[in-house]
């Protein structure tokens, strides 16, 4: 095994080595630990020209130690400190840290990817956001986004409400892409009445990458925090491939469509509420419907969120035992990704019926993202409505998904949850859907 083999030649993880293969050649790089996955008997090198390559133990004839790199992972700060920068008069804004590949450096003498929560090398890395706020930063927690939780959003809010409560200007929460839109359209729900904005921002590559988003992304949202005249959730990333443009999306009305673009978050149904323009460092208003800033004393934290809902994609020949097991397992709530208008296969009519009858709402959305649901158009619409199901309106189902878990927290009465599910509380339902530039976008992608 890879780790007998290590202690046989004295070698620990992060030594630099120098290999000399059973063919003849040889190579020196750095020792990286051993993943997770693969085979157990392959040795991960970096070499000095950034690769990894991977060598089968059974290939390596002699190993010699020339030196040793300290992991990058020892001066992680720990979770829950707080920090803040020396006043200068400008505007307060707190950085609230979950984790994500914003906060991350490459560390290329390992290759390894940690985060870097520390003022001193947010202001190192981002010297222009000295000129816009006084920053504040909160390491909440660093998790990958992937592994964020309705929990997790309760905690996040009320970092955000205390924030809000100790005077700061804006809020801006520095998050993984993944699911950073789950999150955004949370805090819509769960902070009633903002007094500023709470933006969300991410980059897709690391900050310390020549292509890295990162700095642009991040320096737009603090500005969109210290000086936007608007109050609110919002999601704040590159509005296109190059640089120049941000985008600032409403909480509930933004999606991740790609995985690797820059400008991988698109407004849905809904134009974007603004835009930065980085090189005047301008906030330029792209709708006159926005909610203004506020006074602390009007906002409500409402950040309970139930963690029995879930969300299932419809597909043809769709089991009905998959919607009996959530039912069995006491689920509370259920939101479907419906064809078209919002449709389903015959077969599960009984399964939603069963969940209807036992208290437990179903929300009908539907998987074509834009447009919206419309269940009086054909027979099959016609029967989900007489079974009493709850039309998603023009919902992304992302937003369905929190929004319904947000409402079970706050009551279980099924009559009570069809009201709040189809009343507007920020912006996530429009009386009609827009069709927006961002189509054309998505269908030339």
């Amino acid at each position: 095994m890879l780790r007998e083999f290590m202690s046989k030649f004295g070698v620990r993880e992060f030594d630099v080595v120098r290999l000399v293969l059973r063919d003849g050649s040889e190579l020196v790089g750095v020792v990286l630990p051993k993943p997770e996955v693969g085979d157990p008997n392959v040795m991960v090198v970096k070499l000095d020209n950034g690769y990894n390559v991977g060598i089968h133990i059974s290939n390596i004839a002699k190993l010699e130690v020339q030196g040793h790199v300290e992991s990058p992972m020892a001066s992680t700060v720990p979770i829950g400190k707080f920090v803040r920068s020396e006043p200068t008069g400008l505007p307060r804004v707190r950085l609230v840290a979950t984790g994500g590949t914003i906060m991350s450096k490459v560390d290329y003498r390992t290759g390894a990817v940690y985060p870097s929560f520390s003022l001193e090398d947010l202001y190192t890395m981002y010297p222009e956001i000295k000129g816009i706020a006084d920053l504040e930063l909160l390491n909440l927690m660093a998790i990958f986004s992937e592994d964020m939780t309705p929990r997790r959003w309760s905690e996040m809010a009320e970092a955000v409400y205390k924030a809000f409560m100790e005077g700061v200007e804006g809020v801006v929460v520095l998050h993984g892409t993944d699911t950073m839109h789950y999150s955004a359209a949370a805090m819509s729900f769960a902070i009633r009445n903002p007094p500023g904005p709470v933006a969300f921002v991410g980059s897709q590559r690391s900050s310390d990458r020549p292509s890295s988003d990162a700095f642009e992304n991040l320096l737009a949202a603090v500005l969109v925090a210290a000086r936007a005249p608007f109050a609110g959730s919002v999601l704040v990333m590159h509005a296109g491939t190059s640089d120049g443009l941000i985008a600032v999306h409403r909480g509930t009305r933004v999606r991740k469509m790609h995985t690797s673009r820059r400008d991988t978050f698109i407004s849905i149904n809904s134009e974007p509420l603004a835009y930065v323009d980085i090189n005047k460092l301008e906030i330029k208003m792209n709708t006159s419907d926005f909610r203004a800033r506020g006074k602390p004393e009007d906002t409500t934290l409402m950040n309970k969120f139930d963690d029995k809902v879930a969300l299932v994609k419809f597909y043809p020949g769709m089991d009905p035992e998959i919607l009996h097991f959530l039912i069995d397992r006491g689920y509370h709530g259920i939101v479907i990704e419906g064809t078209g208008f919002g449709h389903v296969r015959a077969e599960l009519l009984d399964p939603i019926k069963r969940a209807i009858d036992s208290g437990i709402p179903v929300v009908i959305t539907s998987q074509t993202i834009f447009g919206r649901v419309n269940l009086n158009v054909y027979r099959r619409g016609v029967e989900l409505l007489r079974l009493g199901v709850i039309p998603g309106e023009d919902m992304i189902p992302e937003v369905a998904f929190v929004k319904l878990s947000w409402v079970l927290a706050q009551t279980k009465d099924m009559n009570e949850v069809r009201r709040l599910m189809l009343t507007p509380i920020d912006h996530e339902i429009s009386p009609r859907s827009e069709v927006n530039t961002y189509i054309n976008k998505v269908s030339n992608t």
